[in-house]
C-alpha cells in the first residue's frame, strides 16, 4: 500500500470531522490537496469562479446543517480573496475551515513571488490562525484548528505550504477523537436565582430574541406566556422565534417594523435572549436589562446590564420556567400586540395592496407573493440592502424555512455564493435568492457555478437599478444620491446566455406565473423584476436628526431639479410613514 502523503492525511481528517466539500479555486501550491480529494469519494471539490463565493459557500453550509464547512485558496491573491466571506462566517459563528495554501516553505520571509503571511492576516476574522511547518505537526495542527471551529463557533485558518503538501506523512500519525459537536452551557445558580427575582418583582417584560433562541422556541413562548411578555426579534432571530408566536411584536432596527421598539422601552424589565443586536440607539437606557447569551464577550458590549447570564437560552429558560411566578395581568402585552397590529395594517401591508397596476413594480409586491409561493421548507439567502428590509417584512418564517444573509457582517454580494453552499446540502430543497442587482453584479461570475453544476437555485432579482439602501443612507445623512444608480442589462437575457433559465418581470401581473414557471425548472433560474427605485424603508421609529437629513437631502434634489423624482418618493412612501 502507497504511503499517504500530507495532503492525502490532511483530507482523511477533514472527511473524519464530517467535511463533504472543499469549495475554492484550484491552483499551484493548493493543487496536492485539490489532487488528493479527486482520488477520495467521501469528499467532493467544488470549484467556483471567486474563492469569495467559496467562504460565502462555506459558511451557508455550515449554518444550514450545523457541521463544520469547509473552503480553500491558493496562495497568496488566492486565499485573500476568502477573507471577506470568512468575516461573514465568523461573524455569524458558522464553523468552518479554511485551508489557505502558502508558498514552498524555503521562501517564506524573503519577498518570494505572491507571498503573504495569512497566518497573520485572517486573524481577526477566526479563532485560529495558523502555519504547518513541518508533516508531524500537521495531524495535531488541523486537529486543534478543527476543535476551535466547532468548539467556539466560527472560523479556522491553516496555512499549509504546497511543498510540504507533496511530502510523505509521518508514520502511525494520532487519530485522536474529533470534537464535533458543541456542548450546552448552564448559567450559574446564582445567576439563575437573580434572574428569578428580577422577573418576580417586574410589572411589565419584555423579550427581544436574536439567533441564539435557534432550538428554543418551545421554551421562549411557554416563557413568554407564564410571564406575560411580548416578545420581539432582531433581524437574526427572525426564522426561529417569529412562527406560531402569539406573542409576537415584530422587529427593532433599522430595518424593523410593528412595536418592539415600544415594547422594549415601556417595559420595566428588558430580557435579551441569544442578541449581539449591534443598534444601541434602539435600546433603551431607562428600564432594567438582563442579557442572556453563550457567548460571555457579547454580554454589556451594547447596553448596560442588571444582570449578565452566561449560558444557552434554552437551558436558561429551562431553569428559570419553573421557578417564576406566573402573572396574571395581561394589560401591558395586549397593548403592545394592539400597536403592532395598527402597525403592520398601516405600514407592512401598505405596498402589498393595490398594486397590480403599478408599474414599476413594488419591491415589497414582489417578496410578498414570493413569500406567498414558495415552498414551505425553503432556504432564503438574502442579499444586503433593500433586500434584508423586503424578507424582515415579508417573508414567513414557519419553523421549517431558513432564512441566511450577511446578518452581522453586511457584505454586499452574499445571497448568490451563499445559495451555492445551500443548495450543495440537499439538491432537492427550494433554494431562492432575494438577490439586489448591486450585490448580484458584484459576484456575477459564479452564475456559472450554478449551471456547471446544475444547481436548482432560483435567483430573484431586485432590478432597481440602484443602491436603494446607500441611497436612504445619503439621504438621511442629508445628502443628495451620488454614485448609487447603475445601467443593468437585461439579466433574464444574460442568464439565458450562459444556459439557465430567465425571464425578466416588468408589469405586476406577470409576476406570479414568472416565479411559478421558475420554480418548476429543474435547473437554475433567474427571475429579473424591474422594481420602483423610490420605493425606500422607514425606520419604525423615525428621529428628529433623520427627518432633517431627509428634508435636506430633498430640498438639494428639488434645487437641483429633481422635483419630479421626490414627488415620486412621496408617493411611493406616503403610507409607509409612521404617524405619532
Amino acid at each position: 500500500m502507497a504511503k499517504q502523503n500530507v495532503a492525502e492525511q490532511f483530507v482523511d481528517i477533514l472527511v473524519r470531522a464530517g467535511v463533504r466539500r472543499l469549495y475554492g479555486v484550484v491552483g499551484d501550491s493548493l493543487n496536492p490537496v485539490v489532487d488528493a480529494i479527486r482520488r477520495n469519494a467521501a469528499i467532493d471539490w467544488i470549484q467556483v469562479r471567486h474563492e469569495e463565493t467559496a467562504a460565502f459557500a462555506a459558511g451557508a453550509e455550515a449554518q444550514i446543517t450545523g457541521r463544520l464547512a469547509a473552503c480553500a485558496g491558493s496562495c497568496g491573491p488566492g486565499n485573500l480573496h476568502l477573507i471577506n466571506g470568512l468575516y461573514d462566517a465568523h461573524r455569524s459563528m458558522a464553523p468552518v475551515l479554511a485551508l489557505a495554501s502558502q508558498i514552498p516553505s524555503s521562501e517564506i520571509g524573503l519577498g518570494y513571488f505572491q507571498e503573504t503571511h495569512p497566518d497573520q492576516l485572517f486573524r481577526e476574522c477566526s479563532h485560529y490562525s495558523e502555519l504547518i511547518s513541518s508533516p508531524q505537526q500537521m495531524p495535531r495542527l488541523l486537529q486543534t484548528a478543527i476543535q476551535h471551529a466547532v468548539g467556539q463557533g466560527g472560523v479556522s485558518v491553516v496555512s499549509l505550504p504546497g511543498d510540504l503538501a507533496s511530502e510523505p506523512a509521518p508514520d502511525k500519525a494520532a487519530e485522536t477523537a474529533l470534537v464535533t459537536t458543541r456542548p450546552t452551557v448552564r448559567p450559574g445558580d446564582a445567576e439563575i436565582d437573580a434572574l428569578v427575582r428580577m422577573i418576580d418583582s417586574a410589572d411589565r417584560v419584555t423579550l427581544f430574541c436574536g439567533s441564539g433562541t435557534a432550538g428554543a422556541h418551545p421554551e421562549v413562548m411557554q416563557f413568554a406566556e407564564r410571564v406575560k411578555a411580548p416578545v420581539g426579534h432582531a433581524l437574526r432571530g427572525k426564522e426561529w422565534i417569529q412562527y406560531d408566536n402569539p406573542y409576537d411584536v415584530g422587529m427593532s432596527g433599522l430595518l424593523g417594523y410593528g412595536a418592539a421598539y415600544e415594547a422594549t422601552h415601556e417595559c420595566d424589565l428588558l430580557i435579551l435572549l441569544g442578541t449581539d443586536f449591534p443598534y444601541n440607539a434602539f435600546l433603551p437606557d431607562d428600564v432594567k436589562i438582563v442579557q442572556v447569551d453563550v457567548r460571555p464577550e457579547r454580554l454589556g458590549r451594547r447596553s448596560k446590564l442588571d444582570l449578565a447570564v452566561w449560558g444557552d437560552v434554552r437551558e436558561t429558560l429551562r431553569c428559570v420556567i419553573p421557578r417564576v411566578r406566573p402573572k396574571t395581568n395581561r394589560r401591558f402585552l395586549d397593548k403592545m400586540l394592539k400597536k403592532h397590529a395598527d402597525a403592520l395594517e398601516g405600514v407592512v401591508k401598505a405596498y402589498t395592496r393595490k398594486v397590480d397596476k403599478h408599474v414599476p413594480i413594488h419591491p415589497e409586491y414582489v417578496a410578498s407573493v414570493l413569500d406567498e409561493l414558495a415552498d414551505d421548507d425553503a432556504v432564503f439567502t438574502v442579499d444586503t440592502g433593500m433586500c434584508n428590509v423586503w424578507a424582515a417584512r415579508y417573508l414567513t418564517p414557519n419553523g421549517r424555512r431558513r432564512i441566511i444573509g450577511s446578518f452581522s457582517h453586511g457584505s454586499m454580494a452574499n445571497a448568490l455564493p451563499q445559495a451555492i453552499g445551500a443548495q450543495f446540502t440537499d439538491r432537492r430543497r427550494q433554494v431562492v435568492t432575494l438577490s439586489g442587482d448591486g450585490g448580484f453584479s458584484m459576484l456575477m461570475g459564479d452564475f456559472l457555478t450554478l449551471v456547471q453544476y446544475d444547481l436548482p437555485v432560483k435567483v430573484v432579482l431586485f432590478d432597481n437599478s440602484s443602491l436603494g439602501m446607500v441611497e436612504l443612507e445619503m439621504l438621511v445623512a442629508g445628502m443628495p444620491s451620488y454614485g448609487t444608480s447603475y445601467k443593468n442589462p437585461d439579466f433574464a437575457a444574460v442568464a439565458r446566455a450562459a444556459g439557465a433559465y430567465g425571464v425578466r418581470v416588468e408589469k405586476p401581473k406577470q409576476l406570479a406565473g414568472a416565479l411559478k414557471d421558475a420554480f418548476r425548472h429543474k435547473g437554475p433560474a433567474l427571475v429579473d423584476v424591474v422594481t420602483d427605485p423610490n420605493a425606500l424603508s422607514i425606520p419604525p421609529k423615525i428621529k428628529a436628526d433623520m427627518v432633517t437629513g431627509f428634508a435636506l437631502s430633498a430640498s438639494k434634489i428639488v434645487l437641483d431639479g429633481g422635483v419630479g423624482r421626490m414627488l415620486q418618493m412621496a408617493r411611493s412612501n406616503l403610507r409607509n410613514v409612521p404617524r405619532p
